[in-house]
């Protein structure tokens, strides 16, 4: 009777009935305008000539405005009204002023990373030219003296997360797209619990949407009852709003401000292979111990101290505070993320760099292939060239929908000379671009429009380091996992290829 009466009273059916109840009130709302049809149906339109102007008008890419102008041109008296209400790119004014002057409190302790620059362009223009548009336009420098290490599961890595927990003395700061009860964030749970019992600082963000099947209600008020500061973010509103597009998509642990993981996984029982309905789930966590763990402490400062700033002072997490001794590192890594905020789509841009800068071999491990104009010219640029362009993606898709939106930019692609790889054991999860054998990117990075342009999000750039080894051995034991594809696999009938293309029109807004 307990398990009825709370999936009857749960957060995701009350949402849903509420939303439910605005459309239906939207639909009588319309359907009464009908006594005045004249007036309405001129206002209407009037409206989606209005759209249609913004819509040219605006600096966004040319697959947003197509999708857009379809349904304005097909449903004239809703399209532009549909338009108006529910395209917004960035995310409300109170949130990004909160967030910006957060990152400006942060950023005075952030190093100029000049020196940095200057030695790896005297080795590696490519690499050197990433790092320099990460610093100069994006504000995130390159660091030395950090151990990288690269583990190619969740279940893999995750015993060491729980090990690096149970060190920590002072604070563990945790940000994830989604939290899920279950083993895996039941293990975390306990630890962030007896810290803070401890008198440790501990903070957790997580991502309202992200979790909202997850977690109970009032999840947040739980964990500040145990004594862990806790935030969602963008919390769920139930109204027609598309405000809440913008989710916070990063992966982010730091503990005691030397040592932080990021990667592809999120906090639950799939990223470990405890279950799972998608086959295997093939994911990634990298580990960084030194001076770049500052990178990821200023992402989670600023973010936490943008949704609820308590902190005055932010030199007590930095690197060296709990660890006086020096760290040592062979290489260069540059921690970065993406945000809705700006104009500056920095994921895509840092793929865009890696594939132009390829001189040799390219090869990208993502599971959400939906991409724009941008990136369908320059892999196929880079095969034209020469480059050996790999892609693997999953046999298995946890979205239908964009599985099959996926698969209709393969054929052109193939024709061009970019090869894709599909992986058999079931979902592949981790996002890793890997460069000519000598610079990496591994994050949160979807090759799709949410990720691209909507979310936040966050990525480690890797040059000279030991651990591209290990990525290097990762995508090689990937390979022996997978099939390669070829346009007689892909092909389909008629009825499903126009399915494909028409999905294909609206997959910015998928």
């Amino acid at each position: 009777m307990k398990k009825v009466l709370n999936k009857i009273f749960s957060r995701i059916l009350i949402v849903g009935c509420l939303i439910a109840l605005q459309a239906a009130w939207f639909l009588v709302f319309m359907y009464r305008l009908t006594d005045y049809s004249m007036i309405a149906n001129l206002i209407l339109k009037l409206i989606s000539v209005a759209a249609v102007i913004q819509l040219v008008s605006t600096d966004m890419n040319s697959d947003s405005k197509l999708a857009w102008t379809v349904p304005i041109l097909l449903f004239p008296l809703l399209g532009g009204l549909m338009y108006l209400l529910f395209y917004q790119r960035k995310p409300t004014k109170g949130l990004r002023t909160k967030l910006e002057a957060a990152a400006d409190r942060v950023r005075p302790l952030v190093p100029s990373g000049h020196e940095i620059l200057n030695r790896t362009a005297k080795e590696n223009k490519i690499a050197a030219g990433q790092m320099r548009y990460l610093q100069q336009i994006a504000g995130y420098v390159p660091f030395e003296d950090t151990e990288a290490e690269y583990f190619p599961s969740g279940e893999a890595g995750f015993p060491t997360m729980l090990e690096e927990l149970r060190k920590a003395e002072h604070f563990i700061f945790l940000e994830y797209f989604i939290i899920r009860e279950g083993e895996m964030w039941g293990k975390v749970h306990e630890i962030l619990k007896e810290k803070a019992e401890a008198g440790l600082d501990v903070r957790v963000i997580y991502d309202d949407v992200g979790s909202l099947t997850y977690l109970p209600f009032a999840y947040r008020e739980q964990m500040e009852q145990e004594g862990i500061r806790c935030e969602a973010f963008n919390r769920f509103v139930p109204f027609l709003s598309v405000v809440m597009n913008h989710r916070d998509h990063r992966k982010i642990l730091v503990i005691d401000g030397h040592t932080g993981f990021s990667g592809g996984i999120n906090l639950g029982d799939e990223y470990i292979n405890v279950t799972s309905e998608y086959g295997y789930w093939k994911d990634n966590v990298i580990l960084l111990r030194g001076e770049g763990v500052w990178g990821l402490t200023v992402m989670f400062l600023s973010m936490w101290n943008g949704i609820r700033p308590t902190d005055e002072h932010f030199e007590q997490y930095l690197p060296h505070t709990y660890h006086p001794e020096p760290f040592t590192g062979k290489g260069v890594v540059q921690p970065y993320s993406d945000s809705p905020l700006d104009d500056e789509n920095v994921g895509e841009n840092v793929y865009l760099n890696m594939i132009h800068g390829a001189q040799e071999s390219l090869e990208i491990l993502n599971p959400y292939v939906v991409l724009d104009d941008q990136l369908v010219t320059a892999l196929c640029l880079a095969a034209k060239r020469g480059v050996d362009v790999r892609l693997i993606i999953p046999a298995v898709s946890d979205h239908k929908i964009i599985g099959w939106v996926a698969e209709s930019y393969f054929p052109h692609l193939m024709r061009q000379g970019v090869k894709i790889y599909c992986y058999q054991p079931g979902f592949l999860h981790a996002k890793v671009f890997f460069c000519d054998g000598k610079l990496a990117t591994v994050g949160t990075v979807n090759l799709d429009y949410r990720s691209l342009y909507h979310h936040f999000e966050c990525g480690i750039l890797l040059y000279d380091t030991p651990c591209l080894a290990q990525i290097k051995a990762d995508i090689e034991d990937t390979y022996r996992h997978s099939t390669a594809l070829t346009l007689d696999t892909i092909k389909h009938g008629t009825m499903i290829r126009l399915v494909q293309k028409l999905l294909r029109i609206f997959a910015p807004l998928i």
